[in-house]
């Protein structure tokens, strides 16, 4: 089977507590990345929790309510879509006076 290289970027000090941990677990940081790669693979997933921030769902839900009760009135794709273009047009310009 053909190897190749992967290269992972940390904190050194991370790095030094990782290969600390590694040794004491009694194999390599190679070994403990191959290990994870395979759990990965095996269960097709990742195999630890991953949440976010609880600020970030409750400023969205925050955001969700407030919209739900403003009396301002739902925008139409088309609305949606020439806002966007308006906006991109905007960023343009801006860049154009920059260079």
């Amino acid at each position: 089977m053909a190897q190749s290289a992967v290269t992972v970027r940390m904190d050194s000090d991370m790095k030094m507590q990782f290969d600390a941990l590694c040794e004491q677990f009694g194999m390599s940081a190679n070994t403990a990345f191959n290990i994870f790669v395979k759990a990965v693979i095996r269960s097709r997933s990742i195999p630890f929790t991953i949440k976010g921030s609880p600020n970030a769902l409750d400023l969205f839900m925050q955001q969700r309510i407030a919209a739900e009760l403003s009396q301002e009135p739902e925008l139409s794709l088309d609305e949606i879509n020439a806002e966007i273009r308006a906006a991109r047009e905007d960023i343009r310009k801006r860049k154009g006076k920059k260079a």
